[in-house]
Protein backbone atom coordinates (compact mmCIF):
# COMPACT_ATOMS: atom_id res chain seq x y z
CA UNK A 1 0.00 0.00 0.00
CA UNK A 2 2.86 2.35 0.78
CA UNK A 3 5.15 1.63 -2.17
CA UNK A 4 1.56 2.46 -4.34
CA UNK A 5 0.76 5.41 -2.57
CA UNK A 6 4.58 6.26 -3.18
CA UNK A 7 4.34 5.69 -7.21
CA UNK A 8 1.40 7.70 -7.31
CA UNK A 9 2.63 10.36 -5.65
CA UNK A 10 5.81 10.53 -7.85
CA UNK A 11 3.72 10.60 -10.96
CA UNK A 12 1.18 13.81 -9.24
CA UNK A 13 4.47 15.26 -8.31
CA UNK A 14 5.86 14.90 -11.95
CA UNK A 15 2.56 16.55 -13.27
CA UNK A 16 2.75 19.39 -10.69
CA UNK A 17 6.32 19.95 -12.10
CA UNK A 18 5.40 20.43 -15.64
CA UNK A 19 2.21 22.13 -15.19
CA UNK A 20 3.76 24.60 -13.02
CA UNK A 21 6.45 25.30 -16.00
CA UNK A 22 3.57 25.09 -17.98
CA UNK A 23 2.23 27.72 -16.11
CA UNK A 24 5.12 30.43 -16.14
CA UNK A 25 5.14 29.82 -19.97
CA UNK A 26 1.65 30.77 -21.00
CA UNK A 27 1.81 33.84 -18.22
CA UNK A 28 4.73 34.82 -19.99
CA UNK A 29 3.35 34.27 -23.43
CA UNK A 30 0.02 36.34 -22.74
CA UNK A 31 2.49 39.43 -21.53
CA UNK A 32 4.04 39.47 -24.92
CA UNK A 33 0.75 38.66 -26.55
CA UNK A 34 -0.99 41.76 -24.48
CA UNK A 35 1.45 44.10 -25.80
CA UNK A 36 3.37 44.34 -21.93
CA UNK A 37 7.27 43.34 -21.22
CA UNK A 38 6.94 40.46 -19.63
CA UNK A 39 8.17 40.03 -15.93
CA UNK A 40 8.06 37.76 -12.98
CA UNK A 41 7.56 38.34 -9.43
CA UNK A 42 9.88 36.12 -6.79
CA UNK A 43 10.56 36.13 -3.48
CA UNK A 44 13.68 37.90 -2.29
CA UNK A 45 16.37 36.21 -1.27
CA UNK A 46 18.12 38.67 0.47
CA UNK A 47 19.79 37.79 3.58
CA UNK A 48 17.15 40.46 4.95
CA UNK A 49 14.35 38.23 3.41
CA UNK A 50 15.29 35.06 5.82
CA UNK A 51 14.36 33.95 9.23
CA UNK A 52 14.70 30.40 10.86
CA UNK A 53 11.29 28.98 11.89
CA UNK A 54 11.31 27.83 15.04
CA UNK A 55 8.24 25.42 14.37
CA UNK A 56 9.24 24.11 11.08
CA UNK A 57 12.73 24.28 12.43
CA UNK A 58 14.04 25.27 8.96
CA UNK A 59 14.92 28.80 7.51
CA UNK A 60 12.48 30.21 5.38
CA UNK A 61 11.92 32.94 3.33
CA UNK A 62 9.81 36.26 4.34
CA UNK A 63 7.29 38.58 2.39
CA UNK A 64 9.52 40.50 0.12
CA UNK A 65 9.20 40.37 -3.34
CA UNK A 66 11.50 41.50 -6.21
CA UNK A 67 10.57 41.71 -9.91
CA UNK A 68 12.90 40.81 -12.47
CA UNK A 69 11.05 42.39 -15.72
CA UNK A 70 12.44 42.46 -19.60
CA UNK A 71 11.64 46.38 -19.33
CA UNK A 72 14.68 46.81 -17.10
CA UNK A 73 17.63 46.68 -19.37
CA UNK A 74 19.33 45.37 -16.61
CA UNK A 75 17.05 42.36 -16.11
CA UNK A 76 16.80 41.81 -20.17
CA UNK A 77 19.85 39.06 -19.92
CA UNK A 78 18.86 37.32 -16.62
CA UNK A 79 15.17 37.60 -17.46
CA UNK A 80 15.72 35.73 -20.90
CA UNK A 81 18.41 32.92 -19.40
CA UNK A 82 15.41 32.52 -16.40
CA UNK A 83 12.69 31.84 -18.89
CA UNK A 84 15.07 29.36 -20.96
CA UNK A 85 16.28 27.82 -17.93
CA UNK A 86 12.31 27.20 -17.64
CA UNK A 87 12.18 25.97 -21.00
CA UNK A 88 15.09 22.88 -20.28
CA UNK A 89 13.59 21.85 -17.43
CA UNK A 90 10.23 21.47 -18.90
CA UNK A 91 12.39 19.42 -22.21
CA UNK A 92 13.67 17.21 -18.94
CA UNK A 93 10.68 16.73 -17.34
CA UNK A 94 8.43 15.44 -20.02
CA UNK A 95 11.17 13.45 -21.32
CA UNK A 96 12.12 11.86 -18.23
CA UNK A 97 15.63 12.65 -18.88
CA UNK A 98 18.08 14.14 -16.17
CA UNK A 99 21.14 16.73 -16.41
CA UNK A 100 23.53 18.07 -13.96
CA UNK A 101 24.15 21.25 -13.44
CA UNK A 102 27.60 21.62 -14.99
CA UNK A 103 25.05 20.07 -18.59
CA UNK A 104 23.37 22.92 -18.06
CA UNK A 105 25.93 25.20 -18.58
CA UNK A 106 27.57 23.81 -21.40
CA UNK A 107 23.57 22.91 -22.85
CA UNK A 108 22.69 26.45 -22.99
CA UNK A 109 25.24 26.56 -25.47
CA UNK A 110 23.56 24.70 -28.08
CA UNK A 111 20.63 27.35 -27.53
CA UNK A 112 22.87 29.99 -28.43
CA UNK A 113 22.08 31.12 -24.09
CA UNK A 114 25.54 32.32 -22.73
CA UNK A 115 25.96 31.90 -19.20
CA UNK A 116 29.49 33.64 -18.23
CA UNK A 117 30.63 30.98 -15.60
CA UNK A 118 28.51 27.62 -13.88
CA UNK A 119 27.86 29.93 -11.02
CA UNK A 120 25.52 32.56 -13.11
CA UNK A 121 23.95 29.40 -14.44
CA UNK A 122 23.69 28.00 -11.03
CA UNK A 123 22.26 30.99 -9.92
CA UNK A 124 19.54 31.18 -12.84
CA UNK A 125 18.28 27.96 -11.79
CA UNK A 126 18.12 29.00 -8.11
CA UNK A 127 15.94 31.62 -9.18
CA UNK A 128 13.64 29.39 -10.79
CA UNK A 129 13.44 27.41 -7.52
CA UNK A 130 12.13 30.44 -5.99
CA UNK A 131 9.48 31.12 -8.34
CA UNK A 132 8.38 27.84 -8.69
CA UNK A 133 8.45 26.40 -5.25
CA UNK A 134 10.34 23.51 -6.43
CA UNK A 135 13.50 22.25 -6.18
CA UNK A 136 16.06 21.65 -9.39
CA UNK A 137 15.41 17.83 -8.46
CA UNK A 138 11.76 18.27 -9.02
CA UNK A 139 13.26 19.46 -12.68
CA UNK A 140 15.95 16.27 -12.98
CA UNK A 141 18.24 18.95 -12.46
CA UNK A 142 21.32 17.35 -9.83
CA UNK A 143 24.68 17.64 -8.97
CA UNK A 144 27.45 15.60 -9.64
CA UNK A 145 26.98 12.35 -7.35
CA UNK A 146 29.66 12.46 -4.31
CA UNK A 147 27.44 10.84 -1.16
CA UNK A 148 27.12 7.14 -1.01
CA UNK A 149 24.93 4.49 1.13
CA UNK A 150 25.58 1.43 2.08
CA UNK A 151 23.40 -1.29 4.33
CA UNK A 152 20.36 -3.52 4.63
CA UNK A 153 17.71 -1.81 2.54
CA UNK A 154 15.88 -2.78 -0.88
CA UNK A 155 15.19 -0.50 -3.02
CA UNK A 156 13.00 -0.48 -6.23
CA UNK A 157 13.96 1.64 -8.97
CA UNK A 158 11.09 3.86 -10.73
CA UNK A 159 13.32 5.57 -13.17
CA UNK A 160 12.43 4.52 -17.69
CA UNK A 161 14.02 1.56 -18.05
CA UNK A 162 14.90 0.03 -14.64
CA UNK A 163 11.15 0.31 -13.36
CA UNK A 164 10.29 -2.45 -10.90
CA UNK A 165 13.90 -3.82 -11.03
CA UNK A 166 15.33 -4.26 -6.88
CA UNK A 167 18.44 -3.63 -5.46
CA UNK A 168 20.38 -4.66 -1.94
CA UNK A 169 22.05 -1.46 -0.90
CA UNK A 170 24.88 -3.63 0.69
CA UNK A 171 25.53 -5.40 -2.84
CA UNK A 172 28.49 -3.26 -3.39
CA UNK A 173 31.83 -2.68 -0.38
CA UNK A 174 32.22 0.84 -1.54
CA UNK A 175 28.51 1.88 -1.16
CA UNK A 176 25.84 2.83 -3.71
CA UNK A 177 25.88 6.36 -5.17
CA UNK A 178 22.80 8.72 -3.88
CA UNK A 179 22.30 9.79 -7.42
CA UNK A 180 18.83 10.28 -9.25
CA UNK A 181 17.63 6.88 -10.02
CA UNK A 182 18.29 5.88 -6.11
CA UNK A 183 17.04 9.28 -4.60
CA UNK A 184 13.61 8.41 -6.58
CA UNK A 185 13.08 4.55 -6.36
CA UNK A 186 10.72 3.12 -3.50
CA UNK A 187 11.79 1.58 0.11
CA UNK A 188 11.06 -1.63 -0.30
CA UNK A 189 12.36 -3.84 2.80
CA UNK A 190 15.16 -2.97 5.68
CA UNK A 191 16.23 -4.65 9.08
CA UNK A 192 17.93 -1.41 9.78
CA UNK A 193 16.75 0.26 12.74
CA UNK A 194 18.71 3.66 12.78
CA UNK A 195 20.73 5.72 9.96
CA UNK A 196 24.54 6.77 11.10
CA UNK A 197 25.76 9.12 8.75
CA UNK A 198 29.08 9.91 7.98
CA UNK A 199 31.16 13.29 7.28
CA UNK A 200 34.39 11.43 5.36
CA UNK A 201 35.08 8.77 2.69
CA UNK A 202 37.77 7.06 5.06
CA UNK A 203 35.77 6.66 7.77
CA UNK A 204 32.50 5.41 6.08
CA UNK A 205 34.36 2.99 4.23
CA UNK A 206 36.24 1.83 7.81
CA UNK A 207 32.69 1.73 9.12
CA UNK A 208 31.59 -1.04 6.15
CA UNK A 209 35.39 -2.76 6.78
CA UNK A 210 34.18 -3.73 10.44
CA UNK A 211 30.69 -4.33 9.57
CA UNK A 212 29.36 -1.74 12.31
CA UNK A 213 26.07 -1.69 9.33
CA UNK A 214 25.04 -5.72 11.21
CA UNK A 215 26.57 -5.15 14.66
CA UNK A 216 24.71 -1.71 15.12
CA UNK A 217 21.69 -2.53 12.63
CA UNK A 218 22.31 0.50 10.76
CA UNK A 219 22.03 2.17 7.35
CA UNK A 220 25.52 3.84 6.19
CA UNK A 221 25.27 7.08 4.89
CA UNK A 222 28.49 8.80 3.45
CA UNK A 223 27.54 12.76 3.09
CA UNK A 224 31.25 13.39 1.70
CA UNK A 225 31.34 16.94 3.55
CA UNK A 226 28.72 19.25 3.58
CA UNK A 227 25.69 16.51 2.30
CA UNK A 228 24.20 17.38 -1.26
CA UNK A 229 20.80 18.50 -1.05
CA UNK A 230 19.47 15.17 -2.46
CA UNK A 231 21.70 13.07 0.23
CA UNK A 232 19.64 15.39 2.48
CA UNK A 233 16.41 14.68 1.00
CA UNK A 234 17.33 11.10 1.03
CA UNK A 235 18.15 11.17 4.52
CA UNK A 236 15.01 12.74 5.24
CA UNK A 237 13.31 9.95 3.47
CA UNK A 238 14.50 7.15 5.45
CA UNK A 239 13.63 8.88 8.41
CA UNK A 240 10.09 10.40 8.04
CA UNK A 241 9.45 6.72 5.55
CA UNK A 242 11.09 4.31 7.92
CA UNK A 243 11.05 5.75 10.85
CA UNK A 244 14.76 5.56 11.58
CA UNK A 245 16.48 7.90 14.03
CA UNK A 246 19.47 9.48 12.20
CA UNK A 247 22.80 10.56 14.02
CA UNK A 248 25.42 12.39 12.38
CA UNK A 249 29.29 12.01 13.02
CA UNK A 250 31.43 14.53 11.80
CA UNK A 251 35.13 15.86 12.62
CA UNK A 252 35.42 17.78 15.98
CA UNK A 253 35.52 21.82 14.34
CA UNK A 254 33.37 24.16 13.47
CA UNK A 255 32.67 23.21 10.06
CA UNK A 256 31.62 19.60 11.35
CA UNK A 257 28.97 20.92 13.57
CA UNK A 258 27.81 23.23 10.42
CA UNK A 259 27.39 20.10 8.37
CA UNK A 260 25.40 18.23 11.30
CA UNK A 261 23.29 20.96 11.52
CA UNK A 262 22.59 21.56 7.84
CA UNK A 263 20.97 17.95 8.33
CA UNK A 264 18.79 18.98 10.60
CA UNK A 265 17.62 22.29 9.79
CA UNK A 266 18.43 23.47 6.83
CA UNK A 267 20.73 25.81 5.13
CA UNK A 268 19.66 29.48 4.80
CA UNK A 269 20.07 28.83 0.54
CA UNK A 270 17.77 26.41 0.30
CA UNK A 271 15.32 28.51 2.80
CA UNK A 272 12.61 28.76 -0.33
CA UNK A 273 12.51 24.99 -0.29
CA UNK A 274 10.99 22.36 2.13
CA UNK A 275 11.77 18.90 2.83
CA UNK A 276 15.57 18.80 3.10
CA UNK A 277 16.05 18.51 6.44
CA UNK A 278 15.56 16.36 9.24
CA UNK A 279 14.91 18.09 12.44
CA UNK A 280 14.74 15.25 14.93
CA UNK A 281 18.94 13.94 13.70
CA UNK A 282 21.17 14.18 16.04
CA UNK A 283 24.54 15.18 16.33
CA UNK A 284 26.97 12.55 17.88
CA UNK A 285 29.97 13.55 17.15
CA UNK A 286 33.14 14.81 17.46
CA UNK A 287 32.21 17.14 19.91
CA UNK A 288 34.77 19.90 21.68
CA UNK A 289 34.23 17.90 24.77
CA UNK A 290 35.40 14.61 23.17
CA UNK A 291 38.05 15.70 22.68
CA UNK A 292 38.94 16.72 25.79
CA UNK A 293 37.59 13.33 27.17
CA UNK A 294 39.22 11.32 25.03
CA UNK A 295 42.86 13.18 24.91
CA UNK A 296 42.50 13.40 21.12
CA UNK A 297 45.44 14.39 18.80
CA UNK A 298 44.56 18.02 17.86
CA UNK A 299 45.56 21.09 15.63
CA UNK A 300 45.09 24.61 16.67
CA UNK A 301 41.92 26.65 15.26
CA UNK A 302 42.90 29.21 13.28
CA UNK A 303 41.51 33.23 12.81
CA UNK A 304 39.05 31.73 10.39
CA UNK A 305 37.73 29.01 12.64
CA UNK A 306 37.03 31.40 15.74
CA UNK A 307 35.43 33.90 12.87
CA UNK A 308 33.41 30.64 12.19
CA UNK A 309 32.77 29.46 15.64
CA UNK A 310 31.92 33.54 16.52
CA UNK A 311 28.75 32.91 13.86
CA UNK A 312 27.81 29.91 15.06
CA UNK A 313 27.08 31.63 18.37
CA UNK A 314 24.73 34.19 16.93
CA UNK A 315 22.79 31.54 14.46
CA UNK A 316 19.23 31.00 16.11
CA UNK A 317 19.39 27.72 14.93
CA UNK A 318 22.39 26.42 18.14
CA UNK A 319 20.28 28.03 21.16
CA UNK A 320 20.18 24.33 23.01
CA UNK A 321 22.32 23.54 25.50
CA UNK A 322 24.25 20.60 23.86
CA UNK A 323 25.35 23.07 20.68
CA UNK A 324 26.12 26.07 23.32
CA UNK A 325 28.33 23.51 25.43
CA UNK A 326 30.01 22.84 22.50
CA UNK A 327 30.95 25.94 21.10
CA UNK A 328 32.00 27.22 24.50
CA UNK A 329 34.12 24.56 24.58
CA UNK A 330 36.21 24.62 21.28
CA UNK A 331 36.43 28.53 22.08
CA UNK A 332 37.88 27.60 25.05
CA UNK A 333 40.53 24.62 24.38
CA UNK A 334 40.88 26.53 20.68
CA UNK A 335 41.11 22.87 19.72
CA UNK A 336 40.26 20.85 17.09
CA UNK A 337 40.12 17.17 16.13
CA UNK A 338 39.66 14.92 12.84
CA UNK A 339 37.41 11.54 13.20
CA UNK A 340 40.79 9.61 12.58
CA UNK A 341 42.21 10.97 15.06
CA UNK A 342 40.58 7.95 17.56
CA UNK A 343 43.37 5.95 15.77
CA UNK A 344 45.46 7.19 18.31
CA UNK A 345 44.22 4.31 20.26
CA UNK A 346 43.93 1.65 17.19
CA UNK A 347 42.03 1.11 14.08
CA UNK A 348 38.90 -0.59 15.50
CA UNK A 349 38.43 1.82 18.55
CA UNK A 350 36.39 4.78 17.19
CA UNK A 351 33.66 0.97 16.30
CA UNK A 352 33.86 -1.19 19.15
CA UNK A 353 34.24 1.94 21.85
CA UNK A 354 33.89 5.68 20.76
CA UNK A 355 30.70 4.73 18.24
CA UNK A 356 28.75 2.56 20.99
CA UNK A 357 29.14 5.27 23.70
CA UNK A 358 27.76 7.65 21.76
CA UNK A 359 24.67 6.01 20.01
CA UNK A 360 23.63 5.18 23.50
CA UNK A 361 24.43 8.79 24.61
CA UNK A 362 22.35 10.39 22.40
CA UNK A 363 19.28 8.52 22.12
Amino acid sequence: MEQKKRKSSIVERRKEVLASLGDLGVRTYDQLENGHFPSIDMPSRSTENIAYDQQLRQFILGERKVRRSARNIRHLKPFTQLVWAAFFSNELSSQRKTSTLRDVYYSAQAYEMTFKDQQESNNIITDLETILGMSREDFNIFPEERSAVFGDLTIEYTVPGYEGKTLNLNSHPDGILIGPALTSSEFVKTTADKVIAIEKGGLFTRFIEENVHRKHNALLVLTAGQAPRATRHFIRRLSNELKLPVYIFTDGDPWGMHIAMVIISGSANAAHLRELNTPDAKWSGVWATDIVNYKLPTDPLDEVDMKRLSELERDPRYVDPLWRREIKTFMKIRKKAEQEAFSRYGLTYIVDEYLPAKLEETK
